[in-house]
């Protein structure tokens, strides 16, 4: 049984000023930018990658992609954790100068290994800062319009840089270098640690600071997420009979039972406190995360670069072009048009209706062909299906985010993080799995895209129904507009 450890105690902060807060925002709206841009910007230049140091076309090459995503999956909740009983700003640095450290290195990588290796230390990097981005939100801006606000920039930011990512990517390869893809984190990183002091410091009891993280939980879970992707990567060459693939799966799905295990019976401070996953807007709004992950967070752009340069026989500047209008759609829907939507209409409604609209985006995009061109074949599904992504992604972040205490929000950041890259990481190696070996099955890939969307749809049905408006407290009193949030 858990130990009877104190809960890590935070007062109410004052307020900030609105210049702090938008400074604040700023700050961990630029390291969200930069944790989501190194999931896209290498994508664009793999080509280029796969000439310079050898890589194989397959698996191989895939995982210059995925290292970054296991990684950054696999120790999220501990650095969401970390969020929670240590300080946020000394977390940020941590996690900021680690990233910017490991870029470097993978900027100067000169084999394939050391490549990877690099990335993967980047995903670690990114697994700390991540949620203290997030949690500096959540704590620097109470709940209500003001939190849904911040929380629609910073996800369209995340969207943007996952979009943008491929651009400055292109960009950055046909002026460059493929190296510079990763070179460039090194000045912005640097640039970023000069401005933490706007950051709010955390208040947190001498006692509970002093609390021991669960290391053997984060342990579990990246054996459990590493091996599970793994083995479904596998299948992309082999059979899922392989005895490789097979005690792969197995060992993954025994380490993520041990982390249940974990969590629940041994943990002083778990990585996901229980009660947390008690909260039917926290565990069916991080399955939506998961799913959407599968499909949004890596593979969409994977699988588009691919099919603008080998098939449509684009150059990378030219390819990084063509994601633009990703970007642009993504930016202003996100900006603009979702915080009102969320303001009128109930979060599960946002998310079934985005849902179903970017999977008619993916279904369009399952049809290109050579001969389909760039209005037909790249821009129209990405006008349909960005629209749908920018409606549903905010209305989910929120529903996961909210109602949550204090004490606990660093982990509800940090397991929504490690839903939508874990879902990243799984999504691209079973889509890769669905390719086949030669990568070269488009069609068959945004088709199994649609259906996952198709099951996002299905998934919002199950989130409560939140009434915007007045609402009422349980006694019938009325709710002001900032205490309104989900039900649980």
């Amino acid at each position: 049984m858990p130990s009877t450890t104190p809960a890590t105690t935070h007062t109410t902060p004052t307020p900030p000023t609105a210049t702090r807060a938008a400074a604040v925002l700023a700050l961990a709206c630029a390291a969200q930018f930069m944790v989501v841009l190194d999931v896209s910007v290498v994508n664009v230049a793999l080509p280029a990658v796969r000439e310079a140091l050898g890589f194989t076309t397959g698996g191989g090459l895939s995982w210059v992609a995925t290292a970054y995503a296991l990684a950054f999956a696999g120790l999220l909740l501990l650095g969401g954790r970390l969020a929670d009983l240590r300080s946020h700003r000394h977390v940020f640095v941590a996690g900021l100068a680690l990233f910017t450290v490991a870029s470097l290195a993978g900027g100067l990588a000169t084999s394939p290994g050391a490549l990877i290796a690099a990335r993967a230390a980047q995903g670690l990097g990114a697994a700390v800062l991540a949620p203290a981005t997030l949690t500096v939100l959540t704590t620097t801006f109470r709940e209500g319009p003001r939190r849904t606000r911040a929380l629609a920039v910073w996800t369209a930011v995340s969207s943007v840089g996952g979009a943008a990512g491929n651009l400055l990517g292109g960009v950055l390869t046909e002026a460059f270098t493929w190296r510079a893809v990763l070179l460039v984190n090194v000045p912005l990183g640097c640039a970023a640690l000069l401005l933490v002091r706007v950051l709010p410091r955390s208040d947190l009891s001498q006692g509970p600071a002093r609390a021991r993280l669960d290391l053997p939980g984060a342990l579990a879970a990246t054996v459990g997420m590493t091996a599970l992707a793994y083995g479904v990567s596998r299948t992309q060459d082999g059979s899922w009979a392989d005895p490789a693939t097979l005690w792969s799966l197995t060992g993954g799905v025994a380490a993520l039972l041990l982390l249940v295990a974990v969590e629940t019976r041994w943990a002083s401070r778990p990585l996901i406190p229980p009660a947390l996953l008690r909260r039917r807007t926290v565990a069916v709004g991080n399955t939506i995360v998961l799913l959407a992950g599968a499909c949004l967070q890596i593979p969409v752009w994977y699988f588009l670069t691919f099919f603008m340069q080998d098939t449509l026989g684009y150059s990378a500047l030219r390819t990084g072009l063509g994601f633009l209008p990703h970007t642009l759609i993504g930016a202003a829907a996100g900006v603009w048009v979702t915080p009102r939507l969320m303001l009128r209409f109930a979060y599960r409604t946002l998310i079934l209706a985005g849902a179903v609209l970017c999977g008619a985006g993916f279904w369009w995009q399952s049809t290109a062909s050579a001969h389909s061109g760039y209005p037909l074949g790249v821009l129209g599904p990405a006008v349909v299906f960005s629209l749908g992504a920018a409606v549903f992604v905010t209305p989910a972040t929120a529903v996961v985010t909210s109602g949550v205490p204090a004490g606990d929000a660093g982990a509800a950041s940090g397991l929504m993080n490690t839903a939508k890259q874990f879902g990243g990481a799984l999504g691209l190696a079973a889509l890769s799995a669905v390719a086949g070996p030669d990568g070269s099955a488009h069609g068959r890939v945004f088709a199994t895209m649609t259906g996952v969307l198709a099951a996002i749809a299905l998934l919002a049905l199950a989130l409560p129904h939140e009434r915007k408006g007045r609402q009422t407290a349980p006694g019938g009193a009325p709710l002001p507009r900032e205490a309104a949030s989900p039900e649980s």
